[in-house]
């Protein structure tokens, strides 16, 4: 799991709850109106820029940067050098059946050992890293244009409780629960923007640039692997891949 995208999505809402019950009773903070039209208008309008697979896709892969944690590149590095070691003793068939970690992995070592060319091995699962890729690219600007329109109901929300207080002047007791319509919609909004919606965006952006990375390091070395090439430039090679303070030495 990652526990940064959940520690910060809770954190964050708490701060707002917090700050809420410190300015009195947390009920006055809420209003069936406010949410309807923000939560509503925002998931519908949404909605509309795009396909109901789009969407619900976009909820899916929001739900896999909760749960889904990426290998790390180090270990992943020295987990592939080891395969490469073995390939060159006893060649591509003995990586045949060999539990590893990655299913994108073991999706490459199954093509290397069903003898396929160079160029179909890079294409195939260069399709994968692309989708995969594009899912991610999908889902944020899904969330991006959430976090856009949220803030824009927010601001319908308020003009509507701003209307219902003007026309409603003449009785006093109308012009609280308009007045709250109008100001915790646009409250509704920004918290959805700016604290879920808007970070959201940003991981999906962040994993998409991660996971095109991971794959791209699998296929290389996967090429390299059915090169015939040295271990240890191998894992020179893939080291490259890594920000200079994450590059372990080479193991002797």
């Amino acid at each position: 799991m990652d526990l940064a995208t959940l520690v910060g999505l809770l954190g964050a809402l708490a701060l707002i709850v917090i700050s809420m019950l410190m300015s009195g009773d947390l009920i006055m903070f809420v209003n069936g109106p406010s949410l309807v039209i923000v939560v509503g208008g925002t998931i519908f309008a949404v909605m509309m820029k795009f396909g109901l697979g789009q969407f619900l896709g976009a909820i899916k892969v929001a739900g896999k940067s909760f749960s889904n944690k990426l290998p790390d590149a180090n270990e992943l590095i020295a987990e592939i050098v080891a395969l490469a070691d073995e390939a060159r003793k006893g060649g591509l068939l003995s990586l045949e059946g060999k539990e590893v970690s990655s299913d994108f992995l073991q999706r490459g070592i199954q093509l290397l050992v069903d003898g396929h060319d160079p160029d179909v091995v890079k294409t195939l699962l260069s399709i994968d890293k692309n989708k995969a890729m594009e899912r991610h690219a999908t889902g944020a600007f899904i969330f991006s244009s959430m976090a856009e329109m949220a803030p824009a109901m927010g601001m319908i929300g308020t003009l509507i409780g701003l209307v219902a207080m003007l026309a409603n002047m003449d009785d006093p007791k109308s012009i609280g629960p308009a007045m709250a319509v109008a100001l915790l919609t646009t409250l509704y909004g920004a918290v959805i923007a700016n604290a879920m919606c808007g970070p959201m965006a940003d991981k999906l952006k962040l994993r998409a640039a991660e996971e095109g990375m991971i794959k791209s390091l699998v296929i290389d070395a996967l090429l390299a692997i059915q090169g015939g090439q040295n271990p240890r430039v191998i894992d020179s090679m893939l080291r490259n891949y890594l920000p200079e303070g994450k590059r372990e030495a080479d193991p002797e």
